[in-house]
């Protein structure tokens, strides 16, 4: 029941780290919930990830995402 005060907390973290969640999904299967979010650099979302973990009720399963743009950049740099 305490789930959407987690969430705001979560989402007033994020906004504090320079970021911002940019969708939350409540889901069925092996994962309860999957957010998207999109922070300054790798080490703000591994400090988010940690501080979320510390709090004891999340454990969290973190994807790089690369956009198309950049997945084009990457493919193009292929021998």
């Amino acid at each position: 029941k305490d789930s959407p005060t987690r969430l705001e907390a979560a989402k007033n973290s994020v906004r504090q780290m320079g970021g911002e969640i940019k969708a939350f999904y409540l889901v069925m299967g092996h994962y309860d919930a999957v957010v998207v979010s999109e922070l300054p650099d790798d080490e703000a979302a591994t400090r988010f990830a940690l501080a979320t973990a510390a709090r004891g009720y999340v454990r969290t399963e973190t994807l790089r995402a690369y956009p198309e743009a950049e997945y084009r950049k990457i493919i193009s740099a292929l021998p």
